[in-house]
């Protein structure tokens, strides 16, 4: 905050002989804008201000604003939070005075925060929420900042009980934009807890506010752009890929209509709708990350890629300019689906690097790692599966399951972890244990389509490796029925080629050409390395049963070009010192990775 923004408002109530308090400030906003800025010389002039016994008014607001240089441009936390403290209690002395006043509560409040001090926080904000109601504009954003607290503590309930209080309030003061993001902040967070029968009606509720609300164009379009990301979200989060494209593709359209919009300087006359959601640049980047989340499940990687190019760009322009938290949020989950389209297009290496990168980026941030750990070892675990390091992927997805309570995230796991102990064959017991747990034909435990499907496909899988045919053609085409209705394209293709093998081993060639060429072509347009070579494999055999001489030569040909480049990937990927990460299974990521002597691992599964 301008140490400047009060100028006017001081100068028309300080007479001649505090004309000395001016001069003050216009040195220390000088020294604070300067480049680079001096900040002990922007102190020192604030500081100066208490040796002319000013009055309170002057007291309390120096105070507040030297916390909050100390606060944003030093490491002086404890001389900071004295002056906010001090900011707070005289503030509260003073008539009219509610800018300082619950400026000071609310950055008072994020220092308690920064310390770990979460039970001071609360009480203060509560006390500033219970005595701001006469001043929308800061009663709505403490709402807001103590149900991002409650929000980061997990405690989700008290969360949307603030954001509801809010919304009623904005009503009441006649803001229906801000009662619009307050109601979409809880759907948010309703959809975060699984609580989909609430969700449904509110949402519904929030179209109807959105559509009629006539004000700001930007701000009517972000609340589109929000509204949107929280459906696009809902329909993924359900694996409903297909289902998913209108909503989607609204969501691109509505971006696209905030870019040529210039921002409005003219303010809103009502100070509860002094709010924005994100700025244009986050939520550009936002649109193009649930973008890449939608061509990760339906399986279009290219495309994911090139979104995933534009918004790390966008990304890299942003965070020369920009600290934001949430910038370091979106870089980690681009990178955490990029790394998946990695592993499957066969570019394991890069894979590796990418998921070092991310180890790097939550060694900054504690609270990024608390939230993605689970995410990082799973891919972890991925990347184990790849290289056929067995033992390493369970102790991966092992830890996954310790770290995690989000239960789709958990189904994934589990399944993955299913296929490990399917592909070690002499782990039943606890396999059996596993799949009793995703069961798809009885309690499944989530509602993604997807992950049912997944599940599906995992019993065919053990099905074939057992010898019961019948049985593992009657779970795969329950897959290829529920991949089909949504285009899961890559369980569509793992089906396929599946089944393919089971009529090739049952001596029913034609059939199993009939799945294996079109599990190619789609293997390819993804495109799915392993498919590719597991598909061009078959396709030698079955073309050499049905006497199809040129066809078997040029998928042994075929064959040997994936076998060939995932070799090379596999050797380049076990090379590099990151490849040591798959032993890390414990605490914070490590700092420094050693390097070893060469791939430990063996391609013989794949080929």
């Amino acid at each position: 905050v301008s140490i400047m923004f009060y100028k006017i408002e001081i100068n028309q109530q300080l007479s001649a002989p505090e004309r000395w308090y001016l001069a003050l400030l216009g040195f220390a906003e000088h020294f604070r804008t300067s480049s680079p800025p001096k900040i002990r010389l922007c102190v020192h002039c604030l500081q100066a201000v208490f040796q002319f016994k000013p009055p309170q008014r002057i007291e309390a607001r120096t105070h507040l604003q030297l916390g909050s240089v100390l606060y944003h441009h030093t490491k002086n936390s404890e001389l900071a939070r004295s002056h906010l403290e001090k900011a707070w209690f005289i503030s509260q002395q003073v008539p009219q005075f509610e800018d300082v006043k619950f400026e000071a509560a609310s950055i008072l409040s994020e220092l308690f925060c920064q310390q770990n001090l979460v039970d001071s926080a609360k009480p203060l904000l509560r006390k500033a929420i219970q005595i701001s109601q006469q001043t929308p504009y800061w009663h709505c954003r403490l709402l807001f900042q103590l149900a991002q607290l409650h929000t980061l503590e997990k405690d989700l309930v008290s969360a949307c009980d603030l954001l509801g209080v809010g919304a009623e309030y904005a009503r009441v003061v006649g803001s229906e934009y801000t009662r619009a993001l307050f109601l979409l902040s809880k759907g948010m967070l309703l959809l975060m807890e699984r609580k989909l029968g609430e969700v449904h009606p509110l949402l519904t509720l929030c179209g109807t506010i959105v559509e009629n609300w006539q004000g700001n164009p930007i701000q009517k379009e972000s609340l589109r752009v929000f509204f949107l990301v929280l459906q696009v979200t809902h329909y993924l989060d359900a694996g409903q890929v297909k289902s998913v494209k209108p909503c989607l593709k609204q969501l691109q359209q509505c971006i696209q209509t905030i870019s040529t919009l210039h921002d409005d300087e003219i303010l809103p006359s009502n100070p509860a709708d002094l709010f924005h959601w994100l700025p244009k640049e986050h939520m550009c980047v936002l649109v193009y990350l649930v973008t890449v989340m939608h061509s990760m499940q339906a399986g279009y990687l290219e495309k994911a890629q090139k979104y995933t190019d534009k918004a790390l760009m966008q990304l890299e322009k942003l965070k020369m300019l920009d600290c934001s938290p949430i910038l370091s949020t979106f870089q980690v989950i681009l990178l955490e689906h990029i790394i998946m389209c990695r592993l499957v297009t066969g570019h394991k290496a890069t894979a590796l690097q990418e998921i070092s990168q991310v180890c790097q980026l939550c060694q900054q941030s504690p609270r990024l790692f608390t939230n993605h750990a689970a995410q990082l070892h799973t891919l972890l675990g991925l990347y184990c599966i790849s290289v056929n390091c067995m033992d390493n992927a369970e102790a991966q997805f092992t830890t996954a399951l310790r770290l995690t309570t989000h239960q789709e995230l958990w189904t994934y796991i589990v399944t993955n972890l299913a296929s490990v102990y399917i592909r070690e064959g002499n782990r039943h017991q606890e396999l059996y244990s596993l799949l009793e747990r995703i069961n798809p034909d009885h309690n499944f435990p989530v509602s993604s389509h997807c992950l049912r499907a997944a599940a599906f496909y995992i019993r065919g899988l053990l099905s074939f490796f057992q010898g019961r045919y019948n049985e593992a053609k009657r779970f795969l085409r329950e897959t290829l029925k529920m991949s089909n209705a949504e285009d899961l394209n890559r369980l569509t293709a793992c089906s396929l080629v599946l089944l393919g093998h089971i009529f090739y081993v049952l001596g029913n060639h034609r059939e199993s050409n009939n799945m294996v060429v079109p599990a190619m072509q789609l293997a390819s347009k993804i495109p799915d390395m392993s498919v590719q070579l597991w598909s061009s494999a078959l396709l030698k055999d079955v073309n050499k049963a049905l006497g199809n001489t040129m066809d078997a030569h040029e998928a042994a040909q075929m064959h040997q070009n994936f076998s060939q480049q995932l070799l090379q990937d596999h050797i380049a990927a076990c090379s590099l010192p990151e490849h040591n990460l798959i032993s890390w299974t414990d605490g914070p990521p490590p700092v420094q990775i050693q390097a070893q002597n060469g791939p430990t691992t063996s391609l013989a599964s794949l080929l």
